[in-house]
């Protein structure tokens, strides 16, 4: 099996590029077979929640709707910190498939002994 990846994201829909890097690298990392998980502070918290993360980035970019649904079918895992998510009063029943409510332990407990992380 091949190693496990963890995309840290901390931008939201204010800088869609950088969106949308995480989550070409993202899909990357799961649709070759790594155990992914993409973890969601400040404002990426937004983006773990329904209709959410839309729109296109960039020309040649392929849609974020598009990146979240190969990034699911791939069994990509989202952990979305709740001190970031309940600060700004969010709703965790619309909280997209594959996220869940979760911090730095339960990051720390997913890397286990070790993962390639990349940080946006």
């Amino acid at each position: 099996m091949a190693g496990k990846a963890v995309i840290s994201l901390s931008t939201g829909l204010e800088d869609p590029e950088k969106v949308a890097v995480a989550f070409l690298v993202a899909v990357g990392s799961a649709e070759s077979g790594r155990p992914t998980l993409m973890f969601q502070t400040k404002e990426a918290v937004r983006l773990a929640l329904e209709g959410i993360a839309v729109g296109v980035a960039s020309d040649g970019c392929p849609a974020l709707p598009d990146l979240l649904a190969r990034y699911q079918r791939a069994g990509g895992r989202y952990l979305v910190c709740p001190v970031c998510f309940n600060a700004k009063q969010l709703d965790k029943g619309s909280l997209i498939a594959g996220a869940e409510l979760a911090g730095s332990v339960q990051l720390w407990e997913w890397i286990g002994d070790g993962a390639t992380t990349f940080s946006y």
